[in-house]
């Protein structure tokens, strides 16, 4: 039970006057709905959880629109029991009362001298004002927060950020900005390109945000009031002591994301403000990703750990579900040593930390940890294997054949690597190179790499927002085929996506896909597979049966790419069809890692 202190330390009397009393509550000092004041007269709410003995710390900030006020176990149950089932190590040691979605438990974290902070973002949960989520204001907010923090009397001047997703992709962006006491952010499971990575998958749009927003966002909206939850830990209202009316919340929040994207096919001004020039980024990072994140999480962890101005980074690959790996023990000891050594100055192994800490990824859940010391690994051996129309196989050697018609609606068609006798890794980014007619002026091009045993059934992996995925995703709308020159790779095409070029019904063209980087060991009688299809990837298993599943899971989760008014079947409906011309050869690229480091 929460109770007041008794005894204020000499750190509670330095608390200016509007602070709320603090509270004992399970070896913590807790101060609920400490007001935080913006550069414009805002007053933005936080739960700040900090260590019981007076003194001044190291303090870890996250901020968003989630709620500070919704336990995990509350708001996201179906989730927590799944987690704390197949790893328990994750409930012991904590009460798991204040583990909120997506952020750290401060019962893990306090104990060893941090102060966490929760900030709720403006519109929503106990803080007024427009919700807007990743907007440009919610990146001044965070910048204000932070240096804030750091002029309170417990602060000891450096403030850090962890968190995953959308408490990931919102460091990379005030990083950018160059608050002077942000000491270090640990971005786990984030994005960077808000069009590349999240809205626009290929230029198809994808409809994760449209179910994100309702999902996640809609009823957490300050002023939600008594319709919405209560914190379980204070009693108060999670979206503040208001309850607004439908038409005053809608007029409290920006146009939803879906509306705006669905409006926005191009790379074009709508999208500039989402996207953090991550170049400006002085601090040190941690930047992790998950081999199963396809549809949102994975390629902004690789691509802003590259591209991140910092000479102080490194990029750590995981699996699992979206939530496990940052709670258990061994992410919990990555965290703290990368944030014990920039926050606290602690002798903490980290100044021996490799740039690059892999898990590679067997079939059956297996991984193991390899430290690396690039991305993409400096030794991979790039191989191209050419797609065989006579015999739907994967070679070495290009061939040219009779096209291939396939339907957009159904599974497509498949090319195979024929099995081998010996382990073969791959490790990294992935490409190929299609040669591609329509019976109309567009075509979508979905590409599912896969793995099959020798029993012939799919090798799934549990991913981040699906519990069965394939080794490797990969999107491209055909009209959005240009290609930037001076910012493309052969393993990695970047489109510009400033302008469409229609097809000409029955004309092939040549388009260049992106399949996101991954990581398999492909066993001895085991067979790789790249399926061309029309629409998204379904292992044909059915749906799970999750409690309170909030969306269907048949191997791409929520990131579907369905919505008719961005996909009219008249247009993407029909068939597509193949080329394999001599000069034009259509090809995979894999990254080979020699056998030896297998």
């Amino acid at each position: 039970m929460n109770h007041k202190n008794q005894n204020p330390t000499e750190t509670d009397s330095a608390l200016s006057a509007d602070m709320p009393e603090p509270v004992y509550a399970d070896g913590m000092r807790i101060l609920w709905d400490a007001p935080i004041p913006m550069s414009d007269g805002v007053i933005l709410r936080a739960d700040i959880f900090l260590p019981v003995k007076a003194g001044r710390y190291a303090a870890l900030i996250s901020y968003g629109a989630y709620g500070k006020g919704v336990p995990m176990q509350v708001g996201y149950k179906s989730q927590y029991d799944r987690m704390v089932k197949a790893y328990p190590e994750i409930a012991e040691g904590s009460t798991n009362k204040y583990m909120n979605w997506e952020v750290v438990d401060p019962e893990k974290w306090v104990p060893d001298d941090f102060i966490c902070i929760r900030v709720d973002s403006r519109g929503a949960g106990r803080s007024p004002g427009v919700l807007d989520p990743t907007s440009e204001q919610e990146t001044k907010d965070i910048y204000d927060c932070i240096e804030w923090t750091a002029t309170q009397p417990w602060s000891n001047g450096k403030v850090g950020m962890n968190g995953i997703s959308y408490y990931a992709t919102n460091q990379l962006k005030v990083a950018a900005l160059r608050p002077p006491h942000l000491a270090a952010i640990c971005v786990w499971e984030g994005f960077v390109d808000s069009y590349r990575d999240a809205a626009r998958h290929g230029g198809i749009l994808s409809q994760f945000g449209a179910g994100w927003f309702g999902r996640q966002v809609l009823k957490i909206q300050h002023g939600y009031g008594e319709r919405g939850m209560r914190n379980p830990n204070n009693g108060e209202l999670v979206s503040g002591p208001e309850t607004l009316s439908d038409e005053e919340l809608e007029k409290n929040r920006a146009t939803p994301m879906t509306d705006a994207v669905l409006n926005h096919p191009l790379d074009d001004e709508f999208y500039a403000p989402r996207k953090p020039d991550v170049s400006r980024i002085e601090v040190p990072l941690l930047s992790a990703a998950n081999w199963g994140g396809m549809g949102v999480h994975p390629r902004g962890n690789f691509e802003g750990y590259l591209d991140a101005g910092t000479n102080q980074k490194w990029l750590e690959v995981h699996g699992d579900s979206h939530f496990s790996p940052f709670y258990r023990n061994e992410g919990l000891a990555l965290q703290k040593r990368f944030l014990g050594h920039f926050l606290q100055g602690r002798d903490t192994g980290w100044d021996r930390q490799p740039p690059v800490q892999l898990q590679i990824r067997r079939p059956g859940e297996h991984f193991t940890i390899r430290d690396e010391h690039e991305w993409p690994l400096a030794r991979t051996q790039w191989t191209k294997y050419f797609l065989n129309s006579e015999t739907c196989t994967l070679d070495t050697s290009p061939t040219t054949g009779t096209s291939i018609t396939y339907s957009t609606t159904d599974d497509g068609i498949t090319f195979t690597l024929p099995p081998t006798d010996k382990e073969v890794e791959i490790t990294g980014p992935v490409a190929a190179r299609l040669v591609v007619s329509s019976q109309t002026t567009d075509a979508d091009i979905f590409l599912a790499l896969r793995l099959f045993a020798p029993d012939g059934k799919e090798v799934l992996f549990i991913g981040s927002n699906d519990p069965r995925v394939p080794i490797g995703l990969g999107w491209l709308r055909a009209s959005h085929r240009k290609l930037d020159e001076d910012k493309s790779l052969p393993y990695r095409p970047y489109h510009t996506h400033d302008e469409q070029q229609p097809l000409i019904p029955g004309e092939p063209v040549v388009l260049d896909i992106e399949i996101l980087p991954t990581c398999i060991v492909v066993p001895p009688g085991y067979t790789l597979a790249l399926n061309i299809r029309g629409c998204d990837y379904d292992h044909g298993l059915g749906d799970t049966d999750f409690k309170d599943q909030p969306y269907p899971m048949t191997g791409v989760g929520p990131f579907r790419h369905e919505d008719p008014r961005d996909r009219p079947p008249e247009i993407f409906g029909g068939e597509n069809t193949l080329h394999f011309d001599e000069g034009n050869e259509p090809f995979l690229l894999l990254p080979i890692i020699p056998s030896s480091d297998a």
